[in-house]
């Protein structure tokens, strides 16, 4: 087996996995909540495999973490690497593959991969996360990879020295800004309402960068260029001026979409904005199914793409899913 490449972080040694397909529980998604998931299921005794698109999720996206407590500026592939070796302490068999169905099978379920292998659980915790949004504006999807990007941490050195526009009012839009003040000569930040859902701290920084400049009440109508981007259409809302503004990038940041169509596939039932709908203890209306993460709802549902928020609502899915399997098996 290849080693995976999770952005900057590379795991060089191979996660060796038993050729198996029944196990306690399976996880699916390796971010936050899905490693967590593991280890606590791990720790619980439950014979627990995970099957992961992507190592790390978001994390890997991310230049620095400095809200995930003991661990203060750690970079994001660095707390990627050590969910990872704890979960590998425990000898879980981490997959790499997608899932793409859920069916039940008995007294398991039956977890289907796009390679085409099968693996069962009395449990499944779905850690899938979501996916980023996209503006929907002309222009987007034919420049993407050619200077329209949703990734800020893989693709900002291509950008030293260039004027870049980062679209997005919340945490990640303004790290991203941030992170690109280091490396671009300008970076225009553009947001559609008057005031940011971001950190208070992020939105101080941005407003004090020398290299920032932030236009509120402001969108993005169309993104301009022949081979690669060259300019964008900005619309105010306010005084209903257009105009255009010459640049070489757009890095949009303008949150996450949810696996909505997965959800109904599987009998998942959603909330009003695609989002797994979920008890306190992350189960679903799917006896042994539960949702961790970004991809979780709820009305308690603490919306800022946190890292322990998603490692936590893990722990929960992990202990909900273990008291599950007891009772499953005591009854058969």
């Amino acid at each position: 087996m290849s080693s995976f490449k999770l952005g900057a972080f590379k795991l060089t040694k191979p996660v060796k996995t038993e050729e198996k397909k029944d196990y306690d529980i399976v996880i699916v998604g390796g971010g936050p909540a899905g490693l967590t998931a593991a280890l606590y299921s791990a720790r619980y005794g439950l014979d627990t495999i995970v099957i992961a698109k992507l190592l790390g999720g978001y994390m890997t996206e991310a230049t620095i973490v400095d809200d995930y407590p003991g661990l203060p500026e750690i970079p994001g592939n660095d707390l990627v690497e050590k969910f990872v070796s704890h979960v590998k302490k425990y000898k879980v068999p981490i997959i790499t593959d997608e899932v793409v169905d859920v069916v039940r099978d008995g007294e398991k379920w039956k977890v289907v991969t796009r390679l085409g292998k099968e693996y069962r659980g009395y449990a499944v915790i779905l850690a899938i996360g979501s996916e980023k949004r996209k503006l929907r504006v002309p222009g987007e999807d034919r420049l993407v990879g050619r200077g329209v990007s949703y990734c800020a941490t893989c693709d900002a050195p291509l950008f030293k020295g260039k004027k870049v526009i980062v679209v997005g009012g919340g945490n990640s839009a303004l790290i991203s800004a941030l992170y690109l003040a280091k490396l671009a000569s300008r970076v225009i930040l553009v947001h559609r309402r008057d005031q940011f859902r971001a950190f208070p701290i992020y939105v101080k920084q941005a407003m004090e960068h020398p290299k920032i400049e932030v236009l509120t009440n402001t969108i993005v109508t169309e993104i301009l260029g022949e081979e690669k981007v060259s300019a964008v259409k900005l619309y105010n809302k306010v005084t209903r001026e257009e105009k255009i503004v010459e640049v070489d990038g757009v890095f949009i940041e303008i949150g996450l979409e949810p696996p909505t169509e997965f959800f109904k596939k599987i009998g998942l039932e959603v909330d009003e904005t695609g989002h797994a709908v979920v008890k306190p203890d992350m189960s679903t209306n799917l006896e042994g199914i539960y949702v961790a993460g970004d991809a979780a709802g709820g009305p308690c549902k603490y919306r800022f793409e946190q890292i322990i928020t998603a490692a936590a609502e893990g722990a929960k899915a992990a202990d909900a899913a273990f008291k599950y399997v007891l009772k499953v098996k005591a009854s058969s």
